[in-house]
Order: C-alpha cells, then structure tokens, then sequence
C-alpha cells in the first residue's frame, strides 16, 4: 500500500499487528523486571505518544507516566547545543527511571539527555524504544527494550511524522526511493 506525503511516496513497511504484538511482549518484559518496583515512565514527545499510550495497555505493575520534551538550541559555548528537557517538573530522586522513546538513530539526543537527567540522582534509568537503526548510533549507548531494529531508512506512521505528517498511521511506512526493497523480518526469530 502506497501513501502520499508532500509529494513523497511511502510504501507499508510494517503493519500494525507486529507493532502492536511486540509491544505487548515489551510490556510482559518490562512487567517481570519490575514487579514491586515503581517506575516512573518518561515519555519522550512528539513521537512517542502512540507507543506509551499502547504500552501502558500492558502493563501489570504500579506506575506513573510523565512526558518530556527536547530540545536543543544554538548555545553560546564551543558546544553548540544546549539540551532542555520541557516538561519535567516533578522530582526523580532516587526513582526508577524508563524512557519511553519512538526512535534512537545516532542517539545523540538520548546521550546529551541522560546526562541531565543522572544529575536528578535517580534510583536507575532504563530506556525502551521502538524502533533502533544499530547502523547509525554514533554513541555506546545501552538500550534495555527494543521493539524492533530497523534499516536506516526515512519511516513515518505510528507515532513518527514527516513535517508533521503520517503520525496518526496505525502502520509504519518507509519512503520509496530507487534502492526500495521489501524488508521484512522478525523479532522472535
């Protein structure tokens, strides 16, 4: 099935009942490794509003969701950037920590994060993701949960958009270029 964004064409790349059946076993993990603990869930916005939301369908344990924003400005210094994270408000001392993420690629962001948040001196911090692209991390950054490695290809659907765009998809989608090929795979094999 072919979808049309701005003039670009996206083709299916990975239907909703995949998604959704690996995130029920994601959940089942995250249910086990956490019995009588009380995680704090930090959703990572805009992308990862669909994943919390189905993750937290499954879910067998007490625990508390928040949603944060990044974002990364022009600093002054020789660094360049200056990472903020919006939203995070309540205090994360000596909490256990997830991070609900839609997406690591380089994983530059998630790096520069995880430093601010360790100087909340939280308990520990895990992070869950949905998608990964191994190809492209640039970090050796540790990812507890993934629901799927991917190619490094433009996807959009199920949470992540292009220019906005394409979030509301139930299914994931991948821009068709001229090395299109069908990419299929499984997670359990």
């Amino acid at each position: 099935m072919l979808r049309q964004f701005k003039g670009k064409e996206f083709r299916m790349f990975m239907p909703a009942e995949e998604i959704q059946k690996r995130i029920k076993e994601i959940g089942g993990e995250i249910t086990e490794d956490y019995q009588d603990r009380n995680p704090v869930f930090l959703g990572i916005l805009n992308g990862c509003f669909m994943f919390a939301g189905d993750l937290f369908k499954y879910l067998e344990i007490d625990c508390t969701i928040t949603f944060v924003k990044l974002a990364s400005y022009k600093g002054t210094t020789s660094t360049g950037n200056v990472l903020t994270a919006i939203g995070l408000e309540e205090s994360l001392h000596d909490k256990d920590i997830i991070i609900i993420e839609d997406i690591v690629d380089t994983g530059n962001t998630m790096v520069a994060f995880l430093e601010s948040l360790k100087a909340k001196e939280p308990r520990s911090i895990r992070i869950c993701t949905l998608f990964s692209k191994p190809e492209v991390h640039k970090n050796k950054l540790h990812l507890d949960y993934v629901g799927f490695d991917i190619p490094n290809k433009f996807i959009l659907g199920y949470g992540l958009d292009y220019d906005g765009l394409g979030r509301n998809l139930p299914d994931l989608y991948k821009i068709v270029s001229e090395d299109d090929d069908v990419y299929r795979f499984s997670n359990t094999d």
